[in-house]
């Protein structure tokens, strides 16, 4: 099982980014995903999720409005569209089945002028 996230990078506030996620070595359809991250100093926390197939999203109050989930079953991807960003979203990035397994490799998201 593996799920790599990438597109992070230097933003600043108000700015976006689209993260994305492959995943590998599963069957990725079956399971629900998410998005969490881990700001430094701070725990890893969920901030999205969405379902399987249905595609019912869940978002934590902090990123309600400004961050999208989606994904491709198809290509077994995982996208997170964040906009408006603010200095508090800055942390790595990861994505994972939900609930989450082996952590792959997140990807750092700054924010900052």
């Amino acid at each position: 099982v593996q799920l790599q996230a990438s597109g992070g990078g230097l933003v600043q506030p108000g700015g976006s980014l689209r993260l994305s996620c492959v995943a590998s070595g599963f069957n990725f359809d079956q399971y629900a995903v998410g998005w969490f991250r881990q700001a430094p100093g701070k725990d890893r926390e969920g901030i999205s999720c969405m379902s399987n197939r249905e595609g019912v999203t869940y978002y934590r109050d902090p990123v309600k409005g400004r961050f999208t989930i989606s994904r491709d079953n198809a290509r077994k991807k995982v996208y997170l569209q964040m906009n408006s960003l603010e200095p508090e979203d800055t942390a790595v990035y990861y994505c994972n089945t939900d609930p989450p397994g082996q952590w792959g490799q997140g990807t750092l998201v700054t924010v900052s002028s």
